[in-house]
């Protein structure tokens, strides 16, 4: 096979001597089939990103919230962060921050901050900010160090810690509250201890403009 190769070689180059013509006349063939292949290419190309662009591109939905509710039982110590879209009964200890988008009970002890849209304390024990985009509600037998932020709350716990709410606050009987209190309203039952400075700044009328208004009029 080897001597038939070289002969074929040798009658190839023999025949591009005698007229170089031929090769040149190859290697343009050569070469406007490669022009034809890059141009046929690139029509495919384009095509082909033209389907794609008139293709309708479907988006997955985002994740719902649950509405489902989680249990931490009371001989379960949890240590680290939770996060859930739905609710929370807790009744066991956490040693980490809680951040929920539905309701949050509390039973047991938080050691973290926490933030659900509603909450609700009962002979718990919390240190740590307790932060609600609606309401707060502080059972008796509830000690929380921490400050409160909410749209209304229900103090009948202890607190050591500002409480900072847009709406109304409620300290009942047995309310202990060590901390300043800014909210819309303040109504302090028989029996209710504060230690601090109680200021309506979320009202609808403000004393300060009031009295600044009463000065200009009395001039």
């Amino acid at each position: 096979m080897g001597f038939f190769s070289d002969l074929k070689e040798d009658l190839n180059q023999a025949v591009t001597e005698l007229n170089p013509e031929a090769e040149e006349a190859t290697a343009e063939t050569n070469e406007e089939e490669t022009k034809l292949d890059m141009e046929a290419l690139l029509d495919n190309i384009d095509e082909t990103v033209s389907k794609v662009n008139e293709e309708p591109v479907t988006l997955k939905p985002a994740p719902k919230f649950s509405d489902e509710t989680a249990t931490i039982t009371a001989g379960m110590d949890i240590v680290g962060d939770i996060t859930s879209g739905g609710s929370v009964d807790l009744m066991g200890s956490v040693r980490g921050n809680i951040t929920i988008s539905g309701k949050l009970n509390i039973l047991g002890s938080i050691e973290g901050d926490s933030k659900a849209s509603e909450i609700y304390a009962e002979n718990a024990k919390i240190m740590g900010e307790v932060n609600s985009t609606g309401s707060v509600k502080v059972g008796q037998s509830t000690v929380i160090i921490g400050n409160i932020f909410a749209t209304s709350a229900v103090i009948a716990g202890a607190v050591k810690g500002d409480i900072d709410v847009k709406g109304p606050v409620v300290l009942d009987t047995s309310a202990i509250v060590m901390g300043n209190i800014k909210s819309k309203s303040v109504q302090i039952n028989n029996g209710a201890v504060i230690e601090g400075i109680c200021s309506q700044c979320y009202a609808d009328v403000s004393p300060t403009s009031f009295f600044d208004e009463f000065k200009k009029n009395k001039k």
